[in-house]
């Protein structure tokens, strides 16, 4: 075996053991966080449906302590269930870089991990915002409350349907480095970070639906995280990624009709 095939090997063995490291570590927080949540109870509302307390304050909380505690719990989500799919993409981008002769490949990678998180960072703020705000109105008006689970029912199947769109092949296309969307990148600092901030941003619209699902399911349910870790990691990596989705897809259009059927009481 030459010296170059020796370094490359102890190279990936490096890379994906701290990737699994970093997993592992993401993964047992939000087990804890999870369990914390679980703990606390949930809040009974008009409909026969019951609200998660991430989206309200305790006794004592501020809401910039709220925001902090759900921001760092948004980022060790989304490391555990984006990371299986997002190492192998940075260890293409390392071996793009190394190809081309550059140096600071570690750094450069970590560099576009980091962007890449911190676009999810700012979706989780966004979702904050929204999931407050819903909240908010659901405790104030009953009328509003009792309509909740037709709404779940309804975007769980649109983000069935949206399963099956052009846009999502497009972007699904973008996260799987499909033609057309990996480019020849210089090894810049800058550069690194632009490729970090758009790799997020397609991810964020190719996973905007199963994203969608996790909020409305129970952003710290256990069972739905790994579902859409599973859903998530198989269509950015399986060989027939389209076709994945796509089966996806169809799961959760029954899934969608399901819930419509309980929610009007035909379950």
């Amino acid at each position: 075996m030459s010296r170059h095939s020796v370094a490359e090997r102890a190279s990936r063995c490096a890379f994906f053991g701290a990737a699994a490291l970093l997993f592992t570590a993401s993964a047992a927080a939000t087990i804890v966080w999870s369990a914390a949540m679980s703990s606390m109870g949930r809040m009974p509302m008009p409909g026969g449906w019951t609200m998660s307390l991430a989206w309200t304050r305790m006794c004592g909380q501020t809401w910039l302590d709220l925001a902090a505690s759900f921001l760092g719990m948004w980022v060790a989500m989304m490391v555990a269930m984006m990371l299986p799919s997002l190492a192998p993409m940075l260890w293409r981008y390392r071996g793009a870089l190394g190809s081309a002769g550059a140096t600071r490949l570690s750094r450069l990678t970590a560099l576009v991990g980091l962007a890449y998180f911190l676009v999810w960072s700012a979706f989780g703020l966004i979702a904050f915002a929204l999931g407050v705000a819903l909240a908010a109105l659901e405790m104030q008006w009953p009328a509003l409350s009792r309509t909740v689970p037709f709404a779940v029912a309804g975007v769980v199947l649109g983000a069935g349907a949206l399963q099956f769109t052009a846009w999502k092949a497009r972007h699904l296309a973008c996260c799987r480095k499909v033609s057309g969307c990996s480019l020849t990148l210089p090894a810049s600092v800058s550069t690194a970070w632009r490729y970090g901030l758009r790799l997020g941003l397609n991810c964020g619209c190719c996973c905007a639906g199963l994203t969608a699902i996790l909020l409305v399911m129970g952003v710290m349910d256990l069972r739905a995280m790994a579902a859409v870790t599973v859903a998530v990691t198989a269509e950015r990596l399986a060989p027939a990624g389209q076709r994945v989705a796509q089966a996806i897809g169809a799961i959760v259009v029954g899934s969608g009709l399901l819930l419509f059927a309980q929610a009007a009481g035909l379950g």
